[in-house]
């Protein structure tokens, strides 16, 4: 059976217990993933933000509309089967972290990013132990190996499906340390995601905003909540 035919097949959708977690089942047969693992989550909370998505889906299935079903499926068909490679992928942005690299000039956004970036770098510092070096420019800036390896330390301890939300929050911000931030809980994805985009905000402050530009960040900006909500359903307290 294929969960993703272009129409409604099912009349009743329904929360499941499972012996790993809880499912969906459509007329009582469980919900698959594209590569036809079955659909087990974490917890009741997600199984039932999931059950919405597949209920709220009328004549044509659209799954655009169902960003927690998506996720799920993310986590059992990519990230639980390539978790290592993942887990390399995101240590990496901590070699290269966005808060890390400043600009040389003007004054003003010179001191902006300060006032917007060290607390957090020196929150990833306190609470991670990873201290990471900033610089002036674009060159690449060696980080210290003990904070690389903490960090890689701190993207192991999540669960698959809490670390298919944090590699969101990491590559869409850009930084290995504010996406943690957020899914530890010192910031919210609200309040981190203009501090992602400052370098955007000051252009356009001077320039103007750019409508294309702006349509493509708010689809972002969405997908950056999104992974906080799929996180928090990841959570079995949630």
């Amino acid at each position: 059976m294929s969960e993703w035919a272009a129409k409604r097949f099912w009349t009743e959708t329904r929360v499941v217990e499972a012996e790993a977690g809880w499912t969906v089942h459509l007329d009582g047969r469980g919900v698959r993933t594209p590569l036809k693992a079955p659909l087990i989550v974490p917890t009741r909370a997600m199984a039932e933000a999931l059950a919405a998505e597949w209920d709220a889906q009328e004549d044509k299935i659209d799954p655009i509309s169902m960003p927690v079903t998506r996720s799920a499926n993310a986590a059992l068909d990519k990230v639980a089967v390539q978790r290592a490679e993942v887990e390399a992928l995101l240590a990496d942005y901590a070699e290269n972290d966005m808060l890390c690299y400043r600009a040389e000039g003007p004054d003003g956004l010179v001191r902006r990013q300060a006032e917007a970036w060290d607390p957090y770098l020196a929150w990833g510092a306190e609470a991670l132990g990873v201290a990471l070096v900033p610089t002036a420019g674009i060159m690449p800036v060696a980080q210290p190996q003990a904070s690389l390896a903490r960090a890689r330390g701190a993207l192991a301890a999540f669960t698959d499906f809490e670390l298919t939300a944090v590699h969101d929050l990491v590559s869409l911000s850009g930084s290995l340390v504010l996406g943690l931030a957020v899914a530890r809980g010192h910031t919210t994805a609200e309040a981190a995601w203009p501090i992602s985009r400052l370098d955007e905000l000051w252009q356009q402050e001077l320039w103007g905003a750019d409508a294309e530009a702006e349509s493509q960040a708010a689809l972002k900006k969405a997908a950056f909540l999104h992974a906080e909500r799929f996180l928090s359903l990841s959570v079995h307290n949630s």
